[in-house]
């Protein structure tokens, strides 16, 4: 019985809370505001590491955690709309013990920075996530480089602040392009970092600003740990870490690396090529296999640049080397002597991959090195059709 007594005063005081969190408290003297960063995780999509507010006032016994990584799973066509760059993001709201638990048993750091605000900016921030987090105004049109959960951090913390924040650029800092910042994050031989090679067009070669480096949460820990709000006051009032992740062993597993299955696939092409030749033939399933392959990887990287919403999947130059119309080829190459016009088409195809070779060395776009085998191998296929038609 008592037991159950207990459970429904939780119960009460839960809905109690909620109920005054939606009539907008007033925080009290003692209330901290801080923004927390949280390390990378094992998963591609933990790769990149999160930020989030920490709302702590003891007195109103609020303690809660807001972030703006949480997407919608029940949203109608979710993954269309992935793909189509118009998924919405969610403004979440947890308790910090939930999230601190969470975080620490899947081995991620957790730093904290109080930020040092006066009561009424601490009382707008509050009551703007409080305003943010209504099921009418919770989503968002995410992007990942410029609309996310470190961007939204920022920008809500210089709404809140009377004077705007002002960012110390260290002098030896470097600009890195958006690639280059991925890199930090992803190993360039794995299947995820392949992927984003693949997608991500030459717009992400361009140097990022130091603002814009605030796309990824730790670049949003470092610059506010030196800022300043109207060069009056340090944004930062005190720092600590409250979770440290052990060292994690490294997991790239060599044999189902990008680059070796990519590099077997190339071998395995230049093979069959150098067999062709010793015996005068040409194996027409391996010149259709690669006219599908290529086509379809074109007709995708196509669809990502003119058909989403995505900033980032413009101008690709990959489709240099895997070109949509490539499929036309499909009913000539099964023929033993194809129409004339294949023979101009190779060309084109070889002279698509000089010009993404040029691309790559004057800095237009930077490919996937895993790919240099498969486009080593495709060169080589190429110029032995051609001679032998």
């Amino acid at each position: 019985m008592m037991h159950k007594k207990l459970q429904l005063l939780g119960l009460v005081f839960f809905l109690a809370m909620q109920l005054g969190l939606a009539q907008t408290v007033v925080l009290s003297k003692d209330a901290t505001v801080a923004v927390l960063t949280f390390g990378p995780g094992a998963s591609l999509n933990d790769a990149f590491g999160h930020n989030a507010f920490r709302i702590t006032d003891k007195t109103r016994g609020i303690d809660l955690v807001y972030g703006y990584g949480e997407y919608d799973f029940e949203a109608p066509f979710f993954y269309l709309k992935f793909a189509q760059g118009k998924l919405n993001y969610m403004l979440s709201r947890h308790n910090f013990r939930d999230i601190y638990r969470y975080y620490s048993r899947h081995n991620r750091d957790i730093n904290e920075q109080v930020l040092n605000l006066t009561n009424k900016e601490k009382q707008e921030l509050f009551n703007y996530l409080e305003h943010n987090y209504k099921p009418e105004n919770r989503r968002y049109l995410y992007d990942f480089f410029y609309d996310n959960c470190a961007t939204r951090i920022r920008d809500v913390a210089e709404l809140a602040t009377e004077s705007p924040i002002e960012y110390t650029i260290p002098k030896d800092f470097v600009p890195k392009t958006f690639r280059t910042l991925i890199y930090e994050h992803v190993d360039k031989n794995t299947w995820g970092s392949l992927g984003i090679d693949l997608a991500l067009g030459s717009i992400i070669d361009r140097k990022a600003s130091p603002r814009e480096h605030m796309f990824l949460p730790k670049y949003v820990h470092d610059f506010f740990a030196t800022a300043t709000i109207g060069m009056e006051r340090s944004l930062v009032q005190s720092s600590a870490q409250l979770n440290t992740a052990e060292d994690r062993e490294d997991r790239l597993n060599f044999l189902v690396s990008p680059f070796l299955i990519l590099g077997v696939l190339a071998l395995g092409i230049l093979y069959l090529t150098y067999k062709d030749h010793k015996n005068n033939s040409r194996t027409t399933w391996l010149d259709m296999s690669l006219a599908i392959f290529t086509g379809l990887v074109g007709i995708i990287l196509f669809l990502l640049w003119f058909a989403t919403d995505h900033t980032a999947t413009g101008y690709n130059y990959n489709l240099l080397w895997a070109f949509p119309l490539n499929l036309i080829l499909l009913g000539q190459l099964r023929k033993r002597n194809p129409k004339p016009w294949v023979k101009g088409y190779l060309k084109f195809l070889l002279l698509m991959l000089c010009l993404l070779t040029l691309h790559w060395l004057i800095g237009v776009q930077v490919f996937a090195l895993s790919l240099i085998p498969l486009l080593i191998a495709l060169a080589v296929r190429y110029v032995f059709v051609l001679k032998t038609l």
